[in-house]
Protein backbone atom coordinates (compact mmCIF):
# COMPACT_ATOMS: atom_id res chain seq x y z
CA UNK A 1 0.00 0.00 0.00
CA UNK A 2 0.80 3.93 -0.82
CA UNK A 3 -0.06 4.73 2.70
CA UNK A 4 3.01 2.49 4.54
CA UNK A 5 5.56 5.00 2.83
CA UNK A 6 3.71 8.05 4.46
CA UNK A 7 5.60 9.32 7.31
CA UNK A 8 2.70 9.60 9.36
CA UNK A 9 4.02 10.76 12.31
CA UNK A 10 6.97 12.87 11.31
CA UNK A 11 3.94 14.80 9.90
CA UNK A 12 2.06 14.94 12.71
CA UNK A 13 5.62 16.08 14.77
CA UNK A 14 6.48 18.72 12.54
CA UNK A 15 3.18 20.38 11.37
CA UNK A 16 2.63 22.59 14.49
CA UNK A 17 6.51 23.34 14.85
CA UNK A 18 6.75 23.70 10.88
CA UNK A 19 3.87 26.24 11.78
CA UNK A 20 4.67 28.55 13.76
CA UNK A 21 7.02 29.75 11.62
CA UNK A 22 4.50 31.55 9.47
CA UNK A 23 3.26 33.33 12.77
CA UNK A 24 5.31 36.34 12.99
CA UNK A 25 3.93 37.36 9.39
CA UNK A 26 0.74 36.83 10.03
CA UNK A 27 -0.97 40.38 9.95
CA UNK A 28 -2.46 40.65 13.17
CA UNK A 29 -3.69 43.04 15.76
CA UNK A 30 -5.61 41.82 18.28
CA UNK A 31 -4.90 38.12 18.14
CA UNK A 32 -8.63 37.40 16.41
CA UNK A 33 -6.35 36.04 12.93
CA UNK A 34 -3.96 34.11 15.18
CA UNK A 35 -6.63 32.35 16.93
CA UNK A 36 -8.32 30.97 13.72
CA UNK A 37 -4.83 29.90 12.70
CA UNK A 38 -3.79 28.19 15.66
CA UNK A 39 -7.21 26.37 15.70
CA UNK A 40 -6.91 25.44 11.98
CA UNK A 41 -3.28 23.89 12.98
CA UNK A 42 -4.17 22.08 15.77
CA UNK A 43 -7.41 20.42 13.99
CA UNK A 44 -5.15 19.61 10.62
CA UNK A 45 -2.82 18.10 13.05
CA UNK A 46 -5.79 16.05 15.11
CA UNK A 47 -7.26 15.07 11.86
CA UNK A 48 -4.15 13.97 10.75
CA UNK A 49 -3.61 12.03 13.37
CA UNK A 50 -6.76 10.18 13.32
CA UNK A 51 -6.76 9.71 9.65
CA UNK A 52 -2.81 8.12 9.87
CA UNK A 53 -3.93 5.44 12.90
CA UNK A 54 -7.21 4.23 11.43
CA UNK A 55 -5.53 3.78 7.90
CA UNK A 56 -2.38 1.88 8.66
CA UNK A 57 -2.38 1.41 12.51
CA UNK A 58 -2.94 -2.59 13.29
CA UNK A 59 -4.71 -3.21 16.60
CA UNK A 60 -3.79 -6.91 17.15
CA UNK A 61 -0.34 -5.99 16.94
CA UNK A 62 1.70 -5.49 19.96
CA UNK A 63 4.94 -4.34 18.60
CA UNK A 64 5.88 -0.99 17.18
CA UNK A 65 4.26 0.29 14.09
CA UNK A 66 4.53 3.20 12.28
CA UNK A 67 8.46 3.01 12.72
CA UNK A 68 10.49 5.59 10.96
CA UNK A 69 14.15 6.17 11.23
CA UNK A 70 16.52 8.71 10.36
CA UNK A 71 20.14 9.44 11.03
CA UNK A 72 20.41 12.50 12.69
CA UNK A 73 23.30 13.06 14.47
CA UNK A 74 25.13 9.91 14.11
CA UNK A 75 28.21 11.08 15.76
CA UNK A 76 26.23 10.90 18.51
CA UNK A 77 24.28 7.55 18.04
CA UNK A 78 21.13 10.16 17.55
CA UNK A 79 18.32 9.04 15.43
CA UNK A 80 15.05 10.32 14.20
CA UNK A 81 12.95 7.07 15.20
CA UNK A 82 9.60 7.47 16.23
CA UNK A 83 7.24 4.37 16.10
CA UNK A 84 3.71 3.99 18.31
CA UNK A 85 2.25 0.81 19.75
CA UNK A 86 -1.03 0.18 22.25
CA UNK A 87 0.38 2.58 24.80
CA UNK A 88 1.28 5.44 23.04
CA UNK A 89 -1.11 5.11 20.08
CA UNK A 90 -4.45 6.74 22.51
CA UNK A 91 -2.46 8.68 24.14
CA UNK A 92 -1.22 11.03 21.01
CA UNK A 93 -5.22 11.09 20.09
CA UNK A 94 -5.78 12.01 23.88
CA UNK A 95 -2.63 14.93 23.44
CA UNK A 96 -3.97 16.35 19.62
CA UNK A 97 -8.11 15.99 21.37
CA UNK A 98 -7.23 18.02 24.44
CA UNK A 99 -4.79 20.37 22.86
CA UNK A 100 -6.49 21.67 19.97
CA UNK A 101 -9.90 22.65 22.41
CA UNK A 102 -7.30 23.93 24.82
CA UNK A 103 -6.43 26.36 21.77
CA UNK A 104 -10.04 27.05 21.24
CA UNK A 105 -10.42 27.86 25.09
CA UNK A 106 -7.77 30.24 24.69
CA UNK A 107 -10.17 32.87 22.51
CA UNK A 108 -9.65 35.95 24.59
CA UNK A 109 -6.21 35.42 24.72
CA UNK A 110 -5.10 39.08 24.11
CA UNK A 111 -1.56 39.95 25.82
CA UNK A 112 1.46 38.92 23.05
CA UNK A 113 -0.85 36.65 21.51
CA UNK A 114 1.78 35.59 18.83
CA UNK A 115 3.84 34.67 21.58
CA UNK A 116 1.42 32.72 23.20
CA UNK A 117 -0.08 31.17 20.08
CA UNK A 118 3.49 29.88 19.01
CA UNK A 119 4.29 28.38 22.65
CA UNK A 120 1.06 26.06 22.70
CA UNK A 121 1.57 25.01 18.82
CA UNK A 122 5.08 24.15 20.32
CA UNK A 123 3.88 22.23 23.46
CA UNK A 124 1.25 20.58 20.89
CA UNK A 125 4.29 19.06 18.83
CA UNK A 126 6.90 18.78 22.38
CA UNK A 127 4.28 16.68 23.76
CA UNK A 128 3.48 14.26 20.60
CA UNK A 129 6.99 13.67 20.73
CA UNK A 130 7.64 11.93 23.79
CA UNK A 131 4.88 9.63 23.02
CA UNK A 132 5.95 8.52 19.80
CA UNK A 133 9.98 8.97 20.22
CA UNK A 134 11.51 5.14 20.45
CA UNK A 135 14.78 6.60 20.68
CA UNK A 136 15.75 6.61 24.25
CA UNK A 137 17.78 9.94 23.62
CA UNK A 138 15.11 11.68 21.21
CA UNK A 139 12.62 10.86 23.98
CA UNK A 140 14.85 12.84 26.46
CA UNK A 141 15.71 15.47 24.03
CA UNK A 142 11.24 15.94 23.17
CA UNK A 143 10.54 15.55 26.83
CA UNK A 144 12.87 18.79 28.07
CA UNK A 145 11.26 20.31 24.91
CA UNK A 146 7.57 20.90 26.17
CA UNK A 147 8.89 21.87 29.39
CA UNK A 148 9.86 25.30 27.83
CA UNK A 149 6.86 26.35 26.66
CA UNK A 150 4.88 25.61 30.14
CA UNK A 151 7.10 27.23 31.51
CA UNK A 152 7.03 30.70 29.42
CA UNK A 153 2.97 29.90 29.77
CA UNK A 154 2.80 29.95 33.35
CA UNK A 155 5.25 33.04 34.11
CA UNK A 156 3.56 35.04 31.59
CA UNK A 157 0.23 34.70 31.31
CA UNK A 158 -0.33 32.89 35.01
CA UNK A 159 -1.82 34.56 38.09
CA UNK A 160 0.06 36.86 40.65
CA UNK A 161 2.62 34.29 41.74
CA UNK A 162 3.04 33.15 38.38
CA UNK A 163 7.19 33.45 38.55
CA UNK A 164 7.45 31.16 42.08
CA UNK A 165 4.82 28.81 40.73
CA UNK A 166 6.78 28.33 36.81
CA UNK A 167 10.46 28.54 38.62
CA UNK A 168 8.94 25.35 40.64
CA UNK A 169 7.87 23.57 37.86
CA UNK A 170 10.62 23.96 35.69
CA UNK A 171 13.19 23.36 38.99
CA UNK A 172 11.00 20.07 39.40
CA UNK A 173 10.59 18.59 36.77
CA UNK A 174 14.37 20.14 35.12
CA UNK A 175 15.78 18.46 37.54
CA UNK A 176 13.76 14.96 37.85
CA UNK A 177 14.86 14.52 33.88
CA UNK A 178 18.24 14.20 34.80
CA UNK A 179 17.88 10.56 36.12
CA UNK A 180 16.35 9.42 32.51
CA UNK A 181 19.48 11.01 30.57
CA UNK A 182 21.63 9.27 32.84
CA UNK A 183 19.53 5.93 33.18
CA UNK A 184 19.61 6.33 29.24
CA UNK A 185 23.04 6.49 28.56
CA UNK A 186 23.44 3.39 31.30
CA UNK A 187 21.32 1.18 29.63
CA UNK A 188 22.83 2.03 25.85
CA UNK A 189 26.21 1.40 26.68
CA UNK A 190 25.75 -1.61 28.60
CA UNK A 191 26.83 -4.64 27.29
CA UNK A 192 28.58 -5.65 24.31
CA UNK A 193 26.03 -3.06 21.43
CA UNK A 194 25.87 0.72 22.38
CA UNK A 195 21.94 1.68 20.89
CA UNK A 196 19.42 3.92 22.20
CA UNK A 197 16.58 2.27 20.60
CA UNK A 198 13.83 1.03 22.89
CA UNK A 199 12.83 -1.95 21.17
CA UNK A 200 16.64 -2.92 21.46
CA UNK A 201 17.26 -2.03 24.89
CA UNK A 202 14.16 -4.16 26.34
CA UNK A 203 15.83 -7.10 24.77
CA UNK A 204 19.05 -6.33 26.97
CA UNK A 205 19.83 -8.52 29.80
CA UNK A 206 20.98 -6.01 33.23
CA UNK A 207 21.84 -7.81 35.74
CA UNK A 208 19.54 -7.16 38.74
CA UNK A 209 21.69 -4.75 40.60
CA UNK A 210 21.81 -2.37 37.85
CA UNK A 211 18.18 -2.63 37.08
CA UNK A 212 17.22 -1.72 40.77
CA UNK A 213 19.57 1.68 40.62
CA UNK A 214 18.07 2.31 37.10
CA UNK A 215 14.72 1.41 38.12
CA UNK A 216 15.03 4.27 41.40
CA UNK A 217 16.00 6.69 39.37
CA UNK A 218 13.60 7.29 36.26
CA UNK A 219 10.94 6.52 39.22
CA UNK A 220 11.76 9.70 40.74
CA UNK A 221 11.56 11.49 36.94
CA UNK A 222 8.62 10.28 36.61
CA UNK A 223 7.11 10.48 40.10
CA UNK A 224 7.80 14.51 39.77
CA UNK A 225 5.60 14.04 36.69
CA UNK A 226 2.84 11.53 37.51
CA UNK A 227 3.01 13.50 40.46
CA UNK A 228 3.97 10.93 43.37
CA UNK A 229 4.14 11.93 46.73
CA UNK A 230 5.96 13.82 48.32
CA UNK A 231 7.20 15.10 44.94
CA UNK A 232 3.89 16.78 44.06
CA UNK A 233 3.76 20.06 45.55
CA UNK A 234 4.94 21.65 42.51
CA UNK A 235 1.04 20.92 41.12
CA UNK A 236 -1.28 22.64 43.14
CA UNK A 237 1.27 25.80 42.60
CA UNK A 238 1.25 25.63 38.87
CA UNK A 239 -2.36 24.54 38.74
CA UNK A 240 -3.28 27.73 40.72
CA UNK A 241 -1.45 30.29 38.80
CA UNK A 242 -1.75 28.67 34.80
CA UNK A 243 -4.26 30.16 32.86
CA UNK A 244 -7.27 27.50 32.22
CA UNK A 245 -5.90 26.41 28.65
CA UNK A 246 -2.54 25.97 30.16
CA UNK A 247 -4.22 24.08 33.51
CA UNK A 248 -6.28 21.85 31.13
CA UNK A 249 -2.71 20.33 28.97
CA UNK A 250 -1.21 20.27 32.10
CA UNK A 251 -3.77 18.08 33.62
CA UNK A 252 -5.03 16.31 31.22
CA UNK A 253 -2.10 15.44 28.79
CA UNK A 254 1.09 16.45 30.79
CA UNK A 255 0.68 14.34 34.08
CA UNK A 256 0.05 11.31 31.09
CA UNK A 257 3.87 11.64 30.48
CA UNK A 258 4.89 10.79 34.14
CA UNK A 259 2.78 7.25 34.17
CA UNK A 260 3.37 6.55 30.12
CA UNK A 261 6.98 6.68 31.26
CA UNK A 262 6.74 4.41 34.04
CA UNK A 263 5.04 1.69 31.78
CA UNK A 264 7.33 2.35 28.60
CA UNK A 265 10.58 2.17 30.22
CA UNK A 266 10.18 0.88 33.85
CA UNK A 267 7.99 -1.72 33.67
CA UNK A 268 9.07 -2.69 30.08
CA UNK A 269 12.76 -2.11 29.87
CA UNK A 270 13.12 -3.25 33.34
CA UNK A 271 10.64 -6.01 34.59
CA UNK A 272 12.52 -7.35 37.09
CA UNK A 273 13.38 -4.55 39.16
CA UNK A 274 9.60 -3.68 38.39
CA UNK A 275 8.52 -6.50 40.55
CA UNK A 276 10.76 -5.35 43.37
CA UNK A 277 9.21 -2.07 43.35
CA UNK A 278 5.59 -3.03 42.90
CA UNK A 279 5.06 -3.35 46.12
CA UNK A 280 6.05 0.12 46.65
CA UNK A 281 4.09 1.67 44.05
CA UNK A 282 1.44 0.09 45.77
CA UNK A 283 2.13 1.90 48.64
CA UNK A 284 2.60 4.98 46.92
CA UNK A 285 -0.82 4.84 44.94
CA UNK A 286 -2.41 4.51 47.99
CA UNK A 287 -0.89 7.53 50.07
CA UNK A 288 -1.74 9.44 46.76
CA UNK A 289 -5.16 8.55 46.48
CA UNK A 290 -5.81 9.10 50.33
CA UNK A 291 -3.32 12.29 50.65
CA UNK A 292 -4.73 13.63 48.10
CA UNK A 293 -8.44 13.14 48.98
CA UNK A 294 -7.80 14.69 52.04
CA UNK A 295 -5.75 17.74 50.83
CA UNK A 296 -8.54 18.70 48.51
CA UNK A 297 -10.57 19.66 51.57
CA UNK A 298 -8.30 22.02 52.75
CA UNK A 299 -8.04 24.14 49.56
CA UNK A 300 -10.06 27.38 49.23
CA UNK A 301 -8.86 27.92 46.04
CA UNK A 302 -10.98 26.47 43.55
CA UNK A 303 -8.47 25.37 40.95
CA UNK A 304 -6.05 23.91 43.49
CA UNK A 305 -8.74 21.79 44.82
CA UNK A 306 -9.10 20.32 41.41
CA UNK A 307 -5.44 19.63 41.49
CA UNK A 308 -5.10 18.03 44.65
CA UNK A 309 -8.05 15.96 43.27
CA UNK A 310 -5.86 15.08 40.46
CA UNK A 311 -2.95 13.94 42.78
CA UNK A 312 -5.62 11.77 44.41
CA UNK A 313 -6.82 10.04 41.21
CA UNK A 314 -3.52 9.78 39.57
CA UNK A 315 -2.86 7.28 42.64
CA UNK A 316 -4.88 4.70 40.76
CA UNK A 317 -2.37 4.93 37.47
CA UNK A 318 0.36 3.68 40.15
CA UNK A 319 -2.06 1.08 41.77
CA UNK A 320 -2.62 -0.37 38.51
CA UNK A 321 0.78 -0.51 37.48
CA UNK A 322 1.57 -2.23 40.90
CA UNK A 323 -0.79 -4.94 39.88
CA UNK A 324 1.25 -6.85 37.70
CA UNK A 325 -1.62 -8.55 35.58
CA UNK A 326 -3.22 -7.61 32.47
CA UNK A 327 -5.96 -6.08 34.26
CA UNK A 328 -4.39 -3.59 36.49
CA UNK A 329 -2.41 -2.35 33.63
CA UNK A 330 -5.36 -1.90 31.51
CA UNK A 331 -6.84 0.37 34.29
CA UNK A 332 -4.09 2.23 34.53
CA UNK A 333 -3.96 3.27 31.18
CA UNK A 334 -7.62 3.97 31.12
CA UNK A 335 -7.31 6.17 34.05
CA UNK A 336 -4.81 7.94 32.24
CA UNK A 337 -7.46 8.50 28.97
CA UNK A 338 -10.21 9.07 31.28
CA UNK A 339 -8.45 11.61 33.20
CA UNK A 340 -7.22 13.72 30.62
CA UNK A 341 -10.71 13.91 29.63
CA UNK A 342 -11.87 14.79 32.74
CA UNK A 343 -9.57 16.70 34.20
CA UNK A 344 -9.57 19.35 30.78
CA UNK A 345 -13.32 19.79 31.53
CA UNK A 346 -13.18 20.32 34.88
CA UNK A 347 -10.08 22.60 34.36
CA UNK A 348 -11.96 24.32 31.39
CA UNK A 349 -15.02 25.46 33.46
CA UNK A 350 -12.84 26.75 36.45
CA UNK A 351 -11.89 29.27 33.71
CA UNK A 352 -15.51 30.12 32.40
CA UNK A 353 -16.29 30.58 36.30
CA UNK A 354 -13.35 32.54 36.76
CA UNK A 355 -14.13 34.91 33.61
CA UNK A 356 -17.48 36.36 35.18
CA UNK A 357 -16.82 36.37 38.88
CA UNK A 358 -12.56 37.03 38.61
CA UNK A 359 -12.10 34.83 41.55
CA UNK A 360 -11.19 31.48 42.35
CA UNK A 361 -11.56 31.46 46.28
CA UNK A 362 -14.67 29.21 46.47
CA UNK A 363 -15.14 31.71 49.84
CA UNK A 364 -16.29 34.16 47.64
CA UNK A 365 -18.58 32.25 45.67
CA UNK A 366 -22.26 31.15 46.12
CA UNK A 367 -25.26 31.28 44.52
CA UNK A 368 -24.72 30.99 40.49
CA UNK A 369 -26.86 28.27 39.82
CA UNK A 370 -29.53 30.42 38.78
CA UNK A 371 -27.84 32.75 36.90
CA UNK A 372 -25.53 30.25 35.27
CA UNK A 373 -27.66 27.14 34.99
CA UNK A 374 -25.49 25.94 31.75
CA UNK A 375 -22.34 26.28 33.79
CA UNK A 376 -23.69 24.81 36.66
CA UNK A 377 -25.03 21.79 34.80
CA UNK A 378 -21.75 21.56 33.07
CA UNK A 379 -19.62 21.78 35.97
CA UNK A 380 -22.07 19.11 38.36
CA UNK A 381 -21.89 16.93 34.48
CA UNK A 382 -17.62 16.96 35.44
CA UNK A 383 -17.67 16.29 39.15
CA UNK A 384 -19.88 13.64 38.65
CA UNK A 385 -17.39 12.04 36.47
CA UNK A 386 -14.50 13.01 38.63
CA UNK A 387 -16.20 11.39 41.26
CA UNK A 388 -16.36 8.02 39.12
CA UNK A 389 -20.41 7.99 38.87
CA UNK A 390 -21.31 4.73 37.37
CA UNK A 391 -21.64 5.27 33.31
CA UNK A 392 -18.71 7.51 33.31
CA UNK A 393 -15.15 6.67 32.99
CA UNK A 394 -13.69 7.42 35.69
CA UNK A 395 -16.09 4.55 37.13
CA UNK A 396 -14.90 1.79 34.80
CA UNK A 397 -11.30 2.90 34.81
CA UNK A 398 -10.79 2.93 39.17
CA UNK A 399 -13.21 -0.28 39.38
CA UNK A 400 -10.48 -2.28 36.44
CA UNK A 401 -7.59 -1.05 38.72
CA UNK A 402 -9.62 -2.40 41.60
CA UNK A 403 -9.98 -5.43 39.95
CA UNK A 404 -6.70 -5.90 39.04
CA UNK A 405 -5.20 -5.86 42.43
CA UNK A 406 -7.98 -8.27 43.86
CA UNK A 407 -7.38 -10.83 41.29
CA UNK A 408 -3.45 -10.38 41.65
CA UNK A 409 -1.43 -13.61 42.40
CA UNK A 410 1.52 -11.35 42.85
CA UNK A 411 0.57 -9.90 46.95
CA UNK A 412 -0.91 -11.60 49.82
CA UNK A 413 -4.25 -11.23 50.85
CA UNK A 414 -3.97 -8.96 54.04
CA UNK A 415 -1.70 -6.60 52.15
CA UNK A 416 -4.70 -6.37 49.18
CA UNK A 417 -7.05 -5.97 51.82
CA UNK A 418 -5.67 -2.94 53.00
CA UNK A 419 -4.46 -1.38 50.09
CA UNK A 420 -7.96 -1.94 48.74
CA UNK A 421 -9.77 -0.71 51.92
CA UNK A 422 -7.44 2.38 51.91
CA UNK A 423 -7.99 3.57 47.99
CA UNK A 424 -11.77 2.99 49.03
CA UNK A 425 -11.32 5.27 51.36
CA UNK A 426 -10.30 8.01 48.89
CA UNK A 427 -13.33 7.18 46.67
CA UNK A 428 -15.21 7.58 49.49
CA UNK A 429 -13.53 10.86 50.40
CA UNK A 430 -13.83 12.26 46.94
CA UNK A 431 -17.74 12.88 46.11
CA UNK A 432 -17.72 14.49 49.85
CA UNK A 433 -15.27 17.05 48.33
CA UNK A 434 -16.36 17.69 44.82
CA UNK A 435 -20.16 18.09 46.18
CA UNK A 436 -19.27 20.37 49.19
CA UNK A 437 -17.41 22.56 46.01
CA UNK A 438 -20.67 22.54 43.94
CA UNK A 439 -22.69 23.56 46.84
CA UNK A 440 -20.86 26.01 47.97
CA UNK A 441 -19.60 27.75 44.44
CA UNK A 442 -23.52 27.40 42.76
CA UNK A 443 -26.18 27.06 45.96
CA UNK A 444 -27.01 28.49 49.02
CA UNK A 445 -27.35 32.94 49.10
CA UNK A 446 -25.49 34.88 46.57
CA UNK A 447 -22.28 35.87 47.97
CA UNK A 448 -22.11 40.11 48.52
CA UNK A 449 -18.64 39.89 47.63
CA UNK A 450 -18.80 40.20 44.14
CA UNK A 451 -18.42 43.42 42.52
CA UNK A 452 -21.44 43.47 40.46
CA UNK A 453 -24.93 41.71 41.08
CA UNK A 454 -25.06 37.95 40.01
CA UNK A 455 -27.91 38.28 37.53
CA UNK A 456 -25.05 40.25 35.46
CA UNK A 457 -23.42 37.44 35.10
CA UNK A 458 -23.41 35.49 30.90
CA UNK A 459 -24.17 32.04 30.97
CA UNK A 460 -22.04 29.57 28.99
CA UNK A 461 -22.02 30.77 25.40
CA UNK A 462 -22.04 28.81 22.25
CA UNK A 463 -17.98 28.07 22.21
CA UNK A 464 -17.79 27.37 26.00
CA UNK A 465 -20.38 24.48 25.77
CA UNK A 466 -19.09 23.19 22.76
CA UNK A 467 -15.69 22.30 24.03
CA UNK A 468 -17.19 21.05 27.44
CA UNK A 469 -19.30 18.45 25.13
CA UNK A 470 -16.63 17.67 23.25
CA UNK A 471 -14.92 16.69 26.35
CA UNK A 472 -18.02 15.33 28.38
CA UNK A 473 -19.33 13.09 25.29
CA UNK A 474 -16.40 10.45 25.30
CA UNK A 475 -16.61 10.35 29.22
CA UNK A 476 -19.74 9.36 29.07
CA UNK A 477 -19.04 6.97 25.63
CA UNK A 478 -15.85 5.28 26.88
CA UNK A 479 -18.38 4.97 30.42
CA UNK A 480 -21.18 3.12 28.78
CA UNK A 481 -18.76 1.79 26.13
CA UNK A 482 -15.29 1.27 27.43
CA UNK A 483 -14.11 -0.86 24.74
CA UNK A 484 -14.12 2.18 22.39
CA UNK A 485 -10.86 3.16 24.67
CA UNK A 486 -9.92 -0.73 25.96
CA UNK A 487 -9.25 -1.84 22.09
CA UNK A 488 -6.67 0.32 21.47
CA UNK A 489 -4.26 -1.27 23.96
CA UNK A 490 -5.80 -4.77 24.94
CA UNK A 491 -2.56 -6.18 22.55
CA UNK A 492 -0.32 -3.96 24.42
CA UNK A 493 -1.14 -4.84 27.80
CA UNK A 494 -1.47 -7.79 27.44
CA UNK A 495 1.93 -8.15 25.82
CA UNK A 496 3.42 -6.25 28.98
CA UNK A 497 1.60 -8.16 31.48
CA UNK A 498 3.01 -11.24 30.02
CA UNK A 499 6.39 -9.79 29.76
CA UNK A 500 6.06 -8.60 33.79
CA UNK A 501 4.87 -12.08 34.83
CA UNK A 502 7.76 -14.40 32.89
CA UNK A 503 9.93 -12.47 35.73
CA UNK A 504 8.16 -13.57 38.45
CA UNK A 505 9.83 -16.81 38.71
CA UNK A 506 13.35 -14.83 38.98
CA UNK A 507 12.17 -12.85 41.63
CA UNK A 508 10.35 -15.90 43.69
CA UNK A 509 14.21 -17.38 43.64
CA UNK A 510 15.71 -13.88 45.40
CA UNK A 511 12.91 -12.24 47.28
CA UNK A 512 14.25 -13.34 50.83
CA UNK A 513 17.16 -11.08 49.72
CA UNK A 514 15.08 -7.73 49.77
CA UNK A 515 11.63 -8.63 51.41
CA UNK A 516 10.82 -10.36 54.90
CA UNK A 517 7.91 -12.11 53.21
CA UNK A 518 4.25 -12.08 54.05
CA UNK A 519 2.82 -9.05 53.89
CA UNK A 520 4.94 -6.86 51.39
CA UNK A 521 6.56 -9.65 49.17
CA UNK A 522 5.28 -10.25 46.13
CA UNK A 523 4.75 -14.02 45.34
CA UNK A 524 5.10 -16.35 42.43
CA UNK A 525 1.70 -17.77 41.27
CA UNK A 526 1.28 -21.76 41.83
CA UNK A 527 1.27 -22.42 37.87
CA UNK A 528 4.78 -20.76 37.92
CA UNK A 529 6.98 -22.47 40.18
CA UNK A 530 8.44 -24.24 37.35
CA UNK A 531 11.58 -23.66 35.18
CA UNK A 532 12.71 -20.89 38.03
CA UNK A 533 16.54 -19.04 36.94
CA UNK A 534 18.51 -17.33 39.14
CA UNK A 535 19.70 -13.78 39.50
CA UNK A 536 23.01 -14.35 37.96
CA UNK A 537 21.05 -15.39 34.51
CA UNK A 538 19.58 -12.18 34.05
CA UNK A 539 23.59 -10.98 32.97
CA UNK A 540 23.49 -13.59 30.28
CA UNK A 541 23.33 -12.48 26.60
CA UNK A 542 23.86 -8.59 27.36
Amino acid sequence: MFSLNIPWLSAILLLPIVACIAIPFIPDKDGKTLRWYALAIGIADFALTVFGFARDYNLSDPNFQLVERYAWVPQLGLNWSLAVDGISMPLILLTGFVTTLAIFASWNVTYKPRLFYTLMLLLYSGQIGVFAASDLLLFFLMWELELVPVYLLISIWGGPKRLYAATKFILYTALASIFILIGGLAMAFYGDTVTFDMAELSAKHYPIALELLLYGGLLISFGVKLPIFPLHTWLPDAHGEASAPVSMILAGVLLKMGGYGLIRLNVEMLPHAHIYFAPVLAILGVVNVVYGALTAFGQENLKRRLACSSISHMGFVLIGIAALNELGISGAVLQMLSHGLIAAALFFLCGVTYERTHTLLIEKMGGMAKSMPKVFALFTAGSMASLALPGMSGFVSELTVFLGLASSYAYSTPFKVVVIFLAAVGLIVTPIYLLSMLRRVFYGKENLGFEFDLQQFVDAKPREIAIAACLLLPIVGIGLYPKVATQTYDVKTTAVATQVQNALPVFAQEQDRLFSGGLFAPKLAPSQTTGLLSIADLGKGA
